[in-house]
């Protein structure tokens, strides 16, 4: 199997996931709030807005809009979520809540590392492979990959916010090559999602692997 020239991974499902799930993570800082609800059904009711939600990618707007379309996305899907379950109006302020919230998952405590991870990206990085991250994530991640100490092994970060595509779309695989100089056979990609990764990445020209967590 011919050497690429950049490795590109996934993020969240693939690097690091979530502790316990979205729901646990929302019904506890919830509490703070004086609202109680069931992780369970509140995850449940996330996992249904994500899937029906239009894709994280704004190409309409301008660098300087974007933190705020983030916020303002993610919002709305947070809402809609506590909406299901039927405690939205129990918040006195949703928005100061939705606000730590967020700022939330731009920490380490809502996230844990894989095991496999440090050893693999340590033994390609020690080979001189250029490794890069594709991901359909928001300007948090930066502050996620800092704070998990993983930003050092990757020399690209692309994010569909930015980018204006998210995964599946080949456009976002585009501009990660772009990055690179490389043409699309030259890079692998690795991912938890048969569609948005693997279909993704095969159809961009890019070779896939499906990583199973």
């Amino acid at each position: 199997m011919e050497r690429p020239k950049v490795i590109f991974f996934d993020a969240v499902g693939t690097l690091f996931g979530i502790r316990g799930s979205v729901g646990s993570v929302y019904s506890e800082v919830a509490q703070h709030f004086g609202v109680n609800t069931s992780a369970q059904n509140l995850n449940e009711a996330f996992i249904q807005t994500f899937k029906a939600a239009e894709p994280l990618a704004f190409p309409e707007a301008t660098p300087a809009e974007i933190p705020e379309l983030e916020f303002q996305w993610w919002e709305a899907i947070t809402r809609t979520s506590f909406e299901k379950v039927g405690v939205v109006n129990h918040f006195s302020d949703f928005s100061t809540f939705f606000t730590q919230l967020y700022h939330h998952f731009a920490t380490a405590e809502p996230w844990y590392i894989y095991p496999d991870v440090f050893p693999r990206l340590k033994r390609w990085r020690d080979k001189g492979m250029e490794l890069g991250i594709v991901s359909n994530f928001d300007s948090r991640l930066y502050a996620v990959l800092q704070t998990l100490e993983l930003q050092d092994f990757f020399s690209s970060i692309t994010i569909s916010s930015a980018v204006g595509a998210a995964k599946p779309d080949a456009k976002i695989f585009a501009a990660a090559l772009e990055k690179h100089h490389i043409f699309a056979h030259q890079g692998w990609h690795v991912g938890d999602s048969f569609k948005e990764d693997y279909q993704g990445a095969t159809a961009a020209g890019v070779r896939a692997f499906l990583l199973k967590r």
